[in-house]
């Protein structure tokens, strides 16, 4: 809390507690920037393994680095929040994110994973909405 002052982001105390008891996440806020941070308490699964051993640590600004998601990892855990809720708004985060990065999205790392964790039929409703087929 002492690092994100109160006057500049919004963030609740008890947002971060009840997230650290329940293995979830909370977010911080710029309201000046619109910036949004998501935090994510980590939970003991194997997809957790992979993905935070999977992590990027980025210049972020001129005095600090910082972790950053692979996007493979983003595009599955936005298929696990479709499952739970059924935002299309996760459906078009994830076509943005195989449109931006392309090529470089490891989509055997996707497969693999979305089996798994019981995603595949959305990974191939995913591929049919940008034009692929699943192999």
């Amino acid at each position: 809390m002492a690092a994100f002052p109160e006057e500049e982001f919004y963030i609740s105390e008890d947002a971060i507690w009840d997230a650290v008891r329940h293995q979830t996440q909370f977010n911080i806020i710029h309201p000046a920037s619109g910036m949004k941070i998501d935090i994510i308490i980590r939970k003991n699964t194997p997809f957790n393994e992979s993905r935070f051993s999977r992590i990027r640590r980025i210049k972020a600004g001129e005095n600090f680095e910082t972790n950053f998601a692979a996007p493979e990892d983003i595009i599955l855990m936005k298929m696990q929040y479709y499952r739970e809720g059924g935002s299309e708004k996760h459906l078009r985060d994830i076509s943005g994110i195989l449109k931006i990065s392309g090529p470089e999205v490891d989509k055997d790392y996707i497969a693999l994973w979305a089996e798994r964790l019981n995603l595949t039929d959305i990974w191939n409703l995913i591929l049919n909405k940008i034009g692929e087929r699943n192999k």
